[in-house]
């Protein structure tokens, strides 16, 4: 007779909440201690609670498949309880795939072949399988693609994984899964995570010491350095997709890229110059080695990162540029024109595809799914067209407002849309698009303002305003985090570093980048490490 669980008929429930019962707790226990390879714990506190990870024919049925008694496995399996005829079958299957490929691995072919026909075949199912299993005995090759999924280097590890196999077709009252402690423990942590309504850590651990709560000191609402270089309005920046780069251009048609280096410093790297009007916005490429600048109305320039050097110009005869944005293969780019069209070029400037779209404004932003699919752009004054490049079908954002800006989300689920009557909107894309979240608290009455996404999991919004602060929300609950002073003129738009959490910059009208960080930072240092000044630092004969 087997073993019975020491438990059966006796359901303790423990916990300070009654909520489960103290045998599941135990045997998840001993199977963590097993796991672990802590065998003799594990022993020891089947011995002591009297509760066993798995019952005599469990037990039996494993030292079974480990040792490659397969006739014996086959006839224990069917003295499990709680296994229904599909489940029998199934593991049934998986114990004689094994024991075919090991025979075909010992050259037992003909042994092989007559349990393929006699044992395998009449269970019924997997008639694909079973034909794969007919090829192996002929084609060696096919034996090596087919078994190496079965067969490890060594015949103990494959019943290892045939085991693990096995586990998964069983109900989890017979053999607990796999690293199950572990997924409980991490389904606690997200959930505290997720509870955490400042979460913005850098560090991706949790202790389990503690429940997780993090407190506003983790949203970047500190100065750490004002960055000087332009000689005019800065109406757009950008950190790169590593966040090892900082670009910003400026109504004084310049642009400039700044380096963010480990320690968080941030400093001139390249003046990038040769547009004729002001620099309205600029976009990286998806590698970072590149970087597109769109003059107001004018033409778009690709530039070299690294060295700084104009790589191409992209005109159009007798035609403005007032977008731009890239492919996510960096083999293409789309920009917004004047007469209201949106082109397609590659590298070289060739234009390959325009289609008509945009509406009649200065400016019009433009952007591109991840997976290149959708190209997302302003096609009336108060609607957003989200255009299949494929297919041509087309799904369209609403507003009641003039839509002045939008911003798209890192994996291309939200859009944020900011409108002239001082409210942004969060937007769902992923099928038809779906108003979520409403933003307020910042200011505009006359300027083109800008917002991001940003911090952990882009849990964060951020916008500038027209009151010189940066204005930080909870990005699903809709509340104002923060309102960051310390500008001296309207802030244009915002960007948050994408790989440091920690780190925020604002572009102004004060003609200054100011980069947030934590309040740790010592505010009064202003020497070279923490100020950066673009007069003194050049590029060293790099400006383009």
């Amino acid at each position: 007779m087997a073993r019975p669980f020491a438990s059966e008929g006796k359901e303790d429930i423990i916990g300070s909440k009654g909520v489960f019962k103290k045998v599941e707790f135990v045997r998840i226990i001993t199977k963590a201690l097993y796991s672990l390879g802590y065998e003799r714990s594990g022993a020891a506190l089947e011995d002591e609670s009297g509760i066993y990870l798995h019952s005599s024919v469990v037990n039996l049925f494993r030292k079974q498949v480990i040792d490659g008694y397969w006739d014996e496995s086959l006839v224990t399996l069917r003295k499990i309880d709680h296994l229904d005829e599909n489940i029998l079958k199934s593991a049934s299957f998986l114990i004689l795939e094994q024991k075919f490929f090991e025979l075909l691995r010992k050259n037992r072919i003909i042994d092989a072949v007559k349990m393929l026909r006699s044992e395998i075949t009449p269970l019924g199912i997997k008639r694909k399988r079973v034909h794969e299993l007919s090829g192996c005995i002929i084609s060696s090759s096919k034996l090596a693609l087919l078994g190496s999924a079965n067969m490890s280097t060594e015949t103990a590890n494959s019943r290892m994984k045939l085991l693990e196999e096995l586990q998964k077709l069983f109900p989890p009252t017979v053999m607990i899964p796999e690293r199950r402690l572990e997924h409980l423990v991490e389904q606690a942590l997200d959930v505290q995570r997720d509870a955490c309504y400042f979460h913005n850590s850098l560090d991706g651990t949790l202790s389990l010491y503690t429940d997780h709560q993090c407190g506003m000191e983790q949203i970047p609402s500190q100065t750490t350095q004002v960055l000087h270089g332009h000689h005019d309005e800065i109406w757009f920046l950008q950190f790169s997709n590593n966040g090892k780069y900082l670009a910003s251009s400026s109504s004084d048609r310049s642009v400039i890229i700044w380096e963010v280096h480990e320690d968080g410093r941030v400093s001139l790297k390249h003046m990038l110059t040769g547009h004729e009007k002001p620099v309205i916005m600029v976009a990286w490429s998806p590698d970072d080695r590149q970087l597109l600048s769109c003059g107001m109305e004018e033409v778009v320039r690709r530039w070299d990162a690294i060295s700084g050097e104009c790589l191409h110009v992209y005109e159009k005869g007798g035609l403005g540029l007032i977008s731009c944005a890239w492919f996510p293969d960096g083999k293409q780019l789309v920009c917004g024109v004047t007469d209201q069209n949106i082109s397609l070029w590659d590298l070289d400037g060739k234009e390959l595809e325009s289609w008509k779209a945009l509406r009649a404004t200065r400016t019009s932003d433009i952007a591109v799914t991840k997976d290149g699919k959708w190209i997302i752009s302003m096609c009336r004054e108060t609607a957003i067209s989200l255009l299949d490049r494929e297919s041509k079908r087309e799904k369209l954002i609403e507003e009641e407002q003039t839509i002045t800006t939008f911003s798209l989300s890192k994996h291309g689920n939200f859009l944020l849309v900011n409108l002239i009557n001082q409210e942004i909107h969060l937007w769902s894309i992923v099928d038809e698009p779906m108003l979520i979240t409403k933003y307020e608290g910042h200011k505009r009455s006359r300027l083109v303002i800008r917002s991001c996404f940003g911090g952990f999991e882009q849990a964060f919004v951020a916008s500038g305003s027209e009151d010189s602060q940066v204005y930080i929300w909870h990005r699903d609950g809709g509340d104002l985090v923060r309102a960051l002073p310390g500008h001296a003129g309207a802030v244009n738009c915002v960007s948050w570093n994408p790989t440091n959490h920690h780190m925020l910059a604002s572009a102004s009208d004060d003609h200054t980048v100011r980069v947030w960080g934590l309040n740790r930072v010592n505010l009064k240092r202003k020497d070279a490490g923490y100020y950066c000044n673009g007069v003194v630092h050049q590029c060293n004969g790099n400006r383009k």
